[in-house]
């Protein structure tokens, strides 16, 4: 089991905490401030994890398709299609955005380094994990703003070509020229995977910081329940508990072996914070409620540490 909370999931609320109490660093609008910084972060953050990506890896996963169109059908259609049935019974404009929120989560692609991390812990197929889990981010360049824009149109904030222009910039771009500079400076970023970790987390909770900031200065959470909030966070799991429960069985269906099947559920079942905050950024930034699209994800994150975790090490000792 858990021994401890995550010191990262400490620092989530810490942030929303200091983003309530303290929001004006998060709005300032001078020459050095929040916004560029996180852009800046984001830039290395994905430049970062170009160097870490090993071709040869990545080519050694590449021939087990049934698995990664399993994987990423689950990442980007099963778990939009479960949100969107539930849209009909969103009635009032607050119900409507905290859906949108909830697709938003939906709609993201499968988080990198944790799911490549579980599978090895519960001895899966870790070649397939680092191909899905890696390409699943550069699919949600294009297929995350496709989904949101079906229904983000409506509000008249979406661009879309401008969106994924922006996207390509900040993320592709990025981890093009490191996947370039690979062969250089790979065995480098490798004995350094620790810092990049934290350097990754700290962005993360800048852009959470500066999103709550924009928030609560307009306020937003003035008007969301406590019942609210607490109808996402059951959401949330439930809505883990039913792509896992699917993968699962469709793993079964397609006959796989114990070690793809486990990357199936690991890689599929999970959705990145990471992505979540610098698509959230990108996506909303003149959108004064950013912070509430983050909440489905954050919540998310934590149930996926938490209990991905330990279906991990518990299918790795019945080995």
């Amino acid at each position: 089991m858990l021994k401890k909370l995550d010191p990262f999931i400490i620092g989530l609320i810490t942030m929303i905490a200091l983003a309530w109490f303290f929001p004006q660093p998060g709005i300032y609008n001078g020459k050095i401030n929040l916004e560029l910084l996180t852009d800046v972060g984001i830039t290395l953050i994905f430049f970062f994890y170009g160097l870490k990506l090993s071709p040869q890896q990545m080519k050694e996963g590449l021939s087990n398709y049934r698995l990664h169109l399993l994987v990423q059908l689950a990442t980007f259609v099963l778990f939009p299609l479960i949100i969107i049935a539930f849209k009909p019974l969103m009635r009032s404009e607050e119900q409507q955005m905290i859906w949108l929120a909830m697709f938003f989560l939906a709609a993201l692609p499968s988080t990198v380094s944790s799911s490549v991390v579980m599978v090895v812990l519960a001895k899966g197929n870790m070649a397939g994990a680092i191909f899905n889990a890696s390409i699943s981010g550069l699919i949600g360049i294009v297929v995350t703003p496709l989904w949101m824009g079906l229904f983000w149109t409506a509000e008249g904030a979406f661009d879309f070509s401008e969106i994924i222009l922006d996207l390509l910039l900040k993320i592709l771009v990025p981890v093009i020229v490191g996947l370039v500079l690979h062969k250089y400076f790979g065995a480098f970023i490798k004995k350094h995977i620790k810092q990049l970790a934290r350097f990754d987390k700290m962005v993360i909770l800048l852009i959470v910081y500066k999103s709550f900031s924009k928030s609560f200065t307009a306020g937003l959470f003035e008007e969301i329940s406590w019942l609210d909030l607490l109808l996402i966070g059951i959401s949330v799991l439930a809505l883990f508990i039913i792509v896992y429960g699917v993968i699962g069985f469709l793993s079964g269906l397609m006959n796989f072996n114990r070690e793809d099947k486990i990357a199936a559920l690991f890689c599929g079942s999970k959705k990145s914070l990471v992505h979540g905050t610098v698509f959230s950024k990108v996506l909303f930034q003149n959108v004064a409620g950013q912070g509430l699209f983050l909440v489905p994800i954050m919540i998310y994150h934590a149930f996926q540490l938490i209990i991905v975790s330990f279906i991990a090490q518990k299918k790795g000792k019945q080995m």
